[in-house]
């Protein structure tokens, strides 16, 4: 089987496909403002772009990541992550509290999709 590189860089993809999964690496927001809720929603925006270029969406998620840089934030963080994912296509998930990149960074999600 081939592997497809989606958005490619020296160090690493944003996504792998290879079969019928496709492998979203960590993203942190593009514009890390100082609000762990809008963070989010810039990454899952950016997380619906690469899944839509790997032709899949959100309801074939089958494993999430996430970690934050302070777990007071996870209320914040869920409450966009929840209007974010389908009803009844939720995935398995992990959320831990973890030393992002950067101090700018408040939260970094990863997930695998199906194709």
């Amino acid at each position: 089987m081939t592997v497809k590189y989606l958005k490619p860089g020296a160090r690493m993809s944003q996504a792998t496909v290879h079969g019928s999964t496709v492998y979203v690496a960590g993203q942190v927001a593009a514009d890390p403002v100082a609000d762990v809720k809008k963070q989010t929603q810039q990454i899952l925006a950016q997380i619906d772009e690469l899944l839509a270029m790997a032709a899949t969406d959100k309801t074939k998620l089958l494993s999430a990541n996430i970690w934050l840089a302070d777990m007071r934030s996870f209320a914040d963080m869920n409450a966009v992550w929840d209007g974010w994912v389908v009803a009844g296509h939720t995935p398995a998930r992990a959320t831990v509290e973890a030393k992002l990149a950067g101090p700018q960074y408040f939260v970094e999600i990863a997930v695998i999709a199906a194709v």
